[in-house]
């Protein structure tokens, strides 16, 4: 038989996250810090009103940009978070969790050989997206020294006539790190002047503990060169119900929509009618939720700083990146030994990257009792490996 399978596909590694998961599911009394899921139920209100839409018989397809209800209430929220208007017919569309319209936009938006700048350590889906849509990853390696932030001096030496999008994963997943306007401007003035596209991935806007989230589509001239992708996953705390949005210009949205109903249809209709009830009643639950995971990220800092374990202060997301240069040890072998030992399970720094080598993600979506656990093993594990020198 002939090979059936894509060299394509075969090529594409499969997420480095996984597979320590996968290992600490097999084991007892394991305390695992990996996963970035939220440890909060969905908010009520949400859930009631999926449990209504299902009493009420809502089981069919929406249209396949979504229920025009929610694309109007993501508009009304998007222009009083990031302050950029949409137009809800045009230019906005609901999607099967934020990945997908990741996917939809590289496929939408890259011919074969288009280069894509792609700042790592990140989340670990853009690459293979953009390998699938025939473009072609380019790595840009973001610094510690700079707090993993993304600046000109990282993007000028990888440019090239062939480049034609620029991924903006903050605030960022594995570091936690994030984009302050001053931080933005002069990417923008990057990106119009080799006139790209941005692919900005918010879905952590909501989890910010410096100020507002600032969104590089609200900068002069970035609103029409910018898909703008989020979703209800982490804010909301509602990863199972697999919803996602993206808005964008007309003329790339109107494409991604073709391909969304070529693909998927419509995204999860009972989903939908909850995320209405999220957007229009859930704000103050989603502040409480914001509220415990920055006095969960303070915890570990500070117990970072008692072990003396290195890691820069991160503002977003629900993630720290903690350096273990010092111990000698690849992250790999690190988190191997951790997860073996004192059976609390991290992810390698270089699941999201190559430059991640050196580091951890841990994620502070646990329960502080999880996390006081975990950290005294992982201290006494750090204090041994000093004990071995």
């Amino acid at each position: 038989m002939r090979n059936p399978l894509s060299k394509k596909i075969v090529q594409v590694e499969p997420s480095g996250i996984r597979r320590f998961f996968d290992v600490a599911n097999e084991m007892e009394d394991v305390i695992s810090l990996g996963v970035g899921e939220p440890d909060f139920d969905t908010p009520w209100r949400i859930r009631e009103e999926g449990i209504f839409s299902l009493e009420r018989g809502r089981t069919f397809y929406t249209s396949n940009a979504g229920l025009m209800e929610l694309r109007k209430e993501i508009c009304k929220y998007l222009e009083r978070k990031i302050h950029v208007s949409y137009n809800p017919k045009t230019e906005t569309l609901i999607t099967v969790g934020g990945s997908e319209a990741i996917d939809l936009a590289l496929r939408c938006m890259l011919d074969a050989g288009d280069e894509v700048l792609i700042p790592q350590p990140s989340y670990v889906s853009y690459l293979p997206c953009t390998v699938m849509a025939d473009g072609v990853p380019v790595i840009v390696e973001l610094k510690h020294e700079n707090e993993f932030k993304l600046t000109v001096e990282d993007l000028e030496p990888l440019v090239s006539e062939k480049t034609k999008v620029l991924v903006m994963p903050f605030p960022n997943n594995p570091t936690g790190s994030i984009m302050t306007q001053e931080d933005l401007e002069p990417i923008a003035e990057f990106v119009k002047a080799h006139d790209l596209y941005v692919l900005s991935d918010e879905i952590y806007s909501e989890l910010s503990y410096k100020g507002k989230h600032v969104s590089i589509a609200s900068l002069q001239g970035m609103r029409d060169r910018t898909i703008v992708i989020n979703g209800f996953s982490k804010g909301f705390a509602m990863t199972g119900w697999r919803l996602g949005y993206c808005c964008g210009p007309h003329l790339i949205l109107e494409q991604m929509i073709k391909l969304h109903q070529f693909a998927i249809m419509c995204a999860p209709t009972n989903s939908q009618y909850a995320a209405v009830e999220g957007l229009r009643h859930c704000e103050d639950e989603v502040e409480e939720m914001r509220k415990a995971y920055n006095q969960r990220r303070r915890f570990l800092l500070h117990e970072f700083a008692r072990m003396g374990l290195e890691c820069f202060e991160p503002f977003g997301a629900f993630y720290v990146f903690p350096s273990i240069q010092e111990f000698g040890m690849t992250s790999e072998e690190f988190a191997t030994r951790l997860l073996y030992e004192e059976k609390v399970a991290v992810v390698p720094g270089t699941a999201f990257g190559d430059c991640g080598e050196g580091f951890l993600r841990i994620s502070y979506a646990y329960s502080l009792e999880d996390l006081k656990e975990a950290l005294g093993r992982l201290g006494r594990f750090i204090q041994k490996l000093r004990n071995e020198k």
